[in-house]
């Protein structure tokens, strides 16, 4: 495994399951300290100590306006500094598009949304503070860039941070700081398989859904992490405002 965070300080949100898990340990493994926040406090502590010394659990609940200020200030605490936000937490979507109640859709936006939108803020705040520098990679979706149906109100939530990701990278670039996103396809993760347990014959319906991927397969956690710690490190120095697909060619077919 490459050294390529050796002192160098992570913030990886959603990080006590699937995407979020697996780039922390893959930052970890790289030298990186991390630091991970999340709502399920036993994973996110059982996490962390798999993890050893180098990383520590911080519980949050980022729709409360102050807790992305909270957590870039404990890692500045913790670690005296903040070279890499992974904005990975995110709510899933279904429902038809016509019959879906506006509160759902003001719930979806608060935390793919407008929680992504003030970690960014509160990271890039801690990034400038310290001389400038660094790098956000926001987690977002094949459904941010094609349409769903009933996946309508998530791919718009995805889209939205996928138009802020491009936005902000040129608006932070005086700064030294690049924005890129991560778009996963289908991934073989906890919440998929929720998913697929909730059918008659989820192995027909695995094999359904893997056989729409040009590749014939689904995405594993370790994979899209492989991307995100790619674009945090200094290998993409010279990236920004990119969206980097992990979909098996599901997006290009």
């Amino acid at each position: 495994m490459m050294r390529r965070y050796a002192d160098r300080v992570a913030l990886v949100t959603g990080a006590t399951g699937g995407i979020g898990a697996e780039t922390a340990r893959r930052l970890a493994a790289e030298g990186a300290r991390v630091l991970l926040t999340g709502r399920n406090v036993a994973e996110g502590e059982r996490i962390a100590a798999e993890l050893g010394a180098s990383a520590s659990f911080v519980p949050g609940d980022l729709t409360d306006p102050d807790c992305p200020n909270a957590l870039a200030a404990m890692a500045l605490e913790r670690h005296g500094r903040l070279d890499l936000l992974v904005n990975n937490a995110a709510l899933d979507h279904i429902g038809d598009l016509l019959r879906t109640p506006l509160e759902e859709v003001r719930e979806l936006f608060e935390v793919n949304v407008f929680a992504a939108l003030t970690m960014l803020q509160a990271a890039g705040r801690a990034m400038a503070a310290q001389g400038g520098g660094g790098a956000i990679v926001n987690v977002t979706s094949r459904l941010a860039s094609i349409g769903v149906p009933t996946m309508s109100l998530y791919g718009a939530s995805k889209g939205a941070l996928l138009a802020l990701t491009r936005a902000a990278a040129v608006e932070l670039a005086p700064l030294g700081i690049r924005v890129n996103a991560v778009a996963p396809g289908m991934t073989r993760t906890p919440l998929y398989d929720a998913w697929l347990a909730q059918h008659d014959d989820p192995q027909a319906v695995d094999h359904a859904t893997s056989a729409k991927v040009p590749q014939g397969r689904l995405a594993e956690p370790a994979e899209v992490a492989a991307a995100i710690a790619y674009l945090g490190s200094a290998e993409a120095a010279h990236v920004t405002g990119a969206s980097l697909p992990v979909d098996g060619g599901y997006t290009a077919a």
